[in-house]
């Protein structure tokens, strides 16, 4: 902690500092976006060596770091002067990452660190000082226990607790532990804390819990401070039954938790107030929640100020202490879920004075929250769908399939509300759900309008961090309505949809990891989810096909192809972030997993483990191609890590391991004299193209074979999941973009824009809009269009040389039939922007290369211009432009 003295000085600092970024600083560059394990000044993180990042920004070009110096330590004045007691480093580095290396971090501390960086010019930043506060640090340091109301995992209501603190000394600072199986709302003084949504993360509870840290030195600066918790069961205590079985989990039990607040008093000592049997418990008014169907709430049985100061808990249950879920407790290290946008339905349908259809106009994933006054007693029935039939009524036929009801108490997506009489604000607490539609019922008539009901759009709050804009708006649109689905499904791991399953599933994951990556900042939920994966893996290396789980998946779902995610996830998270955590820790997993293969794999070098080209349009390629490509991918990325961590021995035996299965693929699968793979399924022959499969020699001739099955199909896709992610990049890097383009802009079956044409605002799950299964309306699966149109079109590309778009490779396609494009993302190093247009018989181009970054444009052109400088090559049409950081024209003459 800091005195009151030493905050002043400091904030004095930071006004000098305010003032010279504000145009008075004579320095070429100042430094931004200071992260501590890629978050904004955290608390309550357990890194023992926390990665320490920032971006220059720069008032003029070509501006690289020469050098930085960065200090540690727990006085923020001397931090900002650039005197650090726990670290002092200084590196003649380009780098803006680097791991924390100074003296042992200590749990419950706060501490400052500051970088300065100077640039190629000599000039020098000024200081810029960010935080970060260490948690639990170790499982050891929690105190008191765990409690719950009773052991009896089949009670439905939710249970309440509460503690009344005497606060008989100056509290200075208090920070809140809290770790819970099940989910949790904290209370302090009446008061919710915090605004996040289902918290903690869902984990494999058996194995590990996530725990959340609040400062709430605000709630204990009166004499009393009353603390209360709400606990639900989330997938802890699965009561809804469907095909996942998730209500016969092994680690099932009663919700439990464990709260630790750590007081800081003005004399210096601190005390730490702990759960224990001495907490009172009482059931709540959510009489019952799931996170697979809705959540019942009964006002009737209401217990006003139950967390409050005074309350009188006389009659109350004394908490029973009771066991861990598991012997690992770890910070929850990421962004929380959030109501992140409200939406006001478009139309209302007034079936009867107790009956009501809403349209939010947009299917999204969250909750209903409504804002009601009925007659006391009178009970709604709030459904939710994504769909309506031919009668305009609500339609669950395409997501409930999965659902195995033993009885009418549970309905699928329903939330049942008992009025109390009273004007009331109703919304879960402890579930999400898929939808568009509202059907609302009561018992008694009820006058609802559209201002009383909202849809709550809910998500990880990731931060968006590109940005597609073109001439022709079906793209505009597909681009907003894949991002609609891949933030309804993100939720501390990335699922496959929100209202089915609400599952992890591997293969879309992997699937669209580039569209996340371009699209929003979530390194922090992958390396959650990426710890999952260590939770998951069986000693012989077997991933399941959704994690977390319970056991479910190990045995159907989980080939190569799927479980990927191991290799290709950490891969991805190095080339966008330059930070190789994820893919050292995960380095060893993806051995135990490739050694796994190839323990089971044909004679031939082969495997046909896996799923196989998910619900394709029409021609189903062979389980055993592509299951073997992403086996040689795994390899391949195996090899490239052992040659990036140095061991030389891995490298050799998995580079060798990959170049036999290439090899064993072509040679079955190759006919070298016609360049088809296979029967010449799009997915056959853009997989291996897309993935380096086909032998150089060969590639002119695949690719042309590729454009021609398009050219065949009408200019449409025929490919199913696997093929979806290959298609696109197989044709725009192999001098086929504008057939590439072309599929991309379909507008008639089978296309996205097929789906937007028929009212789509997010993905389907199915090509056939009219298809009889697989037809969940907010699926992420086939997302990987939204990363396809920075890399295909804008050409924004990161160089595996120079990760983290150190060093940019752009490869922009200007293709025939779209008039203008722009494509930008917010990299770990600043703004990238890739924008062209055509004027006047030429190809405007306008680049934004960020600091401290570097680009290649690569064009085939007649002639190039860039800011009015003529470029001349030495290749006839091929034009390599090297640049610098800062901003740049050109114009192309195709």
């Amino acid at each position: 902690m800091i005195n009151l003295q030493n905050t002043s000085r400091f904030l004095s600092f930071l006004l000098l500092s305010s003032f010279f970024s504000l145009g008075c600083n004579p320095n070429k560059i100042t430094l931004q976006k200071l992260q501590t394990e890629h978050l904004t000044n955290p608390i309550g993180i357990d890194a023992s060596h926390p990665r320490f990042t920032w971006q220059l920004n720069a008032n003029t070009n070509e501006i690289q770091q020469k050098e930085f110096h960065i200090t540690v330590g727990t006085d923020s004045l001397k931090v900002a002067q650039g005197k650090g007691d726990f670290w002092n480093y200084e590196s003649k580095s380009d780098s803006i990452l680097t791991v924390y290396q100074g003296k042992t971090l200590q749990p419950f501390t706060k501490y400052y660190w500051g970088v300065s960086a100077k640039d190629n010019s000599g000039a020098k930043s000024n200081i810029e000082v960010a935080s970060f506060e260490t948690g639990m640090m170790n499982t050891k340091n929690w105190k008191g226990s765990w409690i719950t109301d009773v052991d009896d995992d089949q009670i439905k209501p939710a249970p309440y607790f509460r503690k009344e603190i005497s606060n008989t000394k100056k509290v200075t600072h208090a920070s809140a532990y809290i770790v819970a199986a099940g989910y949790y709302e904290l209370y302090l003084n009446g008061e919710k804390v915090g605004n996040h949504r289902l918290d903690p993360g869902y984990t494999r509870f058996d194995k590990r819990n996530l725990y959340v840290t609040y400062d709430v030195t605000k709630a204990f600066q009166q004499d009393n401070t009353a603390i209360g918790v709400l606990l639900g069961n989330g997938w802890y205590n699965h009561q809804s039954t469907a095909v996942w079985n998730f209500d016969k989990a092994g680690w099932r039990a009663r919700p439990r938790f464990c709260l630790n607040i750590r007081v800081t008093y003005d004399d210096g000592t601190t005390e730490t107030i702990v759960t224990d049997s001495s907490w009172k418990t009482h059931l709540s008014p959510v009489v019952f929640n799931s996170i697979y169907t809705g959540e019942h709430y009964d006002a009737l049985k209401e217990i006003p100020g139950w967390n409050t100061s005074g309350f009188d808990a006389s009659d109350w249950n004394k908490a029973i202490t009771i066991a861990a879920p598991s012997q690992k407790i770890t910070a929850q290290a990421m962004p929380p879920i959030r109501n992140i946008k409200e939406i006001t339905p478009v139309s209302m349908k007034k079936l009867s004075n107790k009956h009501y259809i809403f349209d939010l106009g947009r299917n999204i994933a969250g909750v209903t929250k409504l804002k009601v006054k009925g007659e006391k007693g009178t009970k709604l029935w709030v459904t939710h769908a994504e769909q309506l039939d031919s009668i305009g009524h609500l339609d669950l036929s395409n997501i409930i399939v999965h659902y195995r009801p033993h009885d009418t108490l549970d309905p699928f997506q329903t939330d049942i509300y008992t009025l109390n009489g009273e004007e009331e604000v109703l919304m879960p607490k402890f579930n999400y759900k898929g939808f568009q539609y509202v059907d609302i019922k009561s018992s008694t008539p009820i006058d609802l309008d559209t201002t009383m009901v909202k849809g709550e759009f809910m998500h990880t709050d990731v931060k968006a961090v590109g940005k597609i804009h073109s001439s022709n708006e079906l793209i505009n649109k597909i681009w907003a309505a894949t991002n609609a689905s891949y933030l309804s499904n993100f939720f501390g791991y990335p699922t496959d949809c929100p209202q089915r399953e609400k599952n992890g599933w591997t293969g879309d994951a992997h699937i669209n990891i580039e569209t996340g990556l371009y699209n929003f900042d979530g390194i922090t939920v992958y390396e959650k989810w990426m710890a999952d994966h260590r939770d998951e893996q069986q000693p012989n290396g077997v991933l399941p096909s959704i994690m977390p789980t319970w056991g479910w998946g190990y045995d159907w779902g989980n080939g190569p192809d799927w479980t990927s995610t191991v290799a290709i996830i950490p891969w991805e998270l190095y080339l966008f972030y330059g930070d190789d955590k994820a893919l050292h820790d995960m380095y060893e997993p993806i051995k135990k997993y490739v050694n796994h293969i190839t323990s089971i794999a044909h004679e031939d070098g082969l495997t046909d483990w896996g799923l196989g080209d998910w619900v394709p349009v029409k021609s189903k390629t062979s389980v055993e191609f592509t299951s073997s490509i992403y086996y040689y991918v795994d390899a391949t990325i195996l090899a490239k890590a052992a040659q990036h961590f140095g061991n030389t021995e891995d490298y050799t035996t998995y580079s060798k391991l990959a170049n036999r299965i290439k090899e064993a693929i072509n040679k079955k699968y190759l006919n070298t004299t016609t360049g088809i793979y296979g029967s010449g399924f799009q997915t056959e022959l853009s997989a291996p193209l897309y993935w380096g499969v086909v032998p150089e020699a060969y590639k002119e001739k695949v690719a042309a074979n590729l454009a021609k099955a398009v050219h065949e199909a009408n200019n449409h896709i025929d490919v199913g999941l696997l093929g979806t992610r290959t298609i696109l990049g197989a044709l725009s890097e192999n001098g086929y973009a504008d057939v590439a383009y072309t599929l991309a802009a379909q507008d008639t079956f089978p296309s996205w824009g097929w789906w937007i044409k028929n009212g789509a605002t997010t993905l389907y799950e199915n090509w056939n809009i009219d298809a009889t299964s697989d037809i969940s309306r907010n699926h992420i699966m086939f997302g990987t269009i939204g990363g396809w149109l920075y890399k295909g079109l804008g050409g924004i590309i990161p160089d595996e040389q120079q990760p983290g778009f150190k060093h940019i490779i752009l490869k922009p396609h200007f293709v025939n039939g779209l008039n203008e494009f722009t494509a930008s993302h917010n990299s770990v190093y600043g703004e990238i922007v890739s924008s062209w247009k055509r004027e006047d018989g030429k190809v405007n181009y306008d680049v934004k290369i960020p600091a401290n970054s570097t680009a290649t444009i690569y064009i085939n052109a007649e002639s190039v211009q860039c800011n009015g400088k003529q470029i001349h090559t030495k290749e006839a049409h091929a034009f390599e432009v090297s640049l610098n950081s800062g901003e740049y024209k050109l114009i192309i003459v195709e």
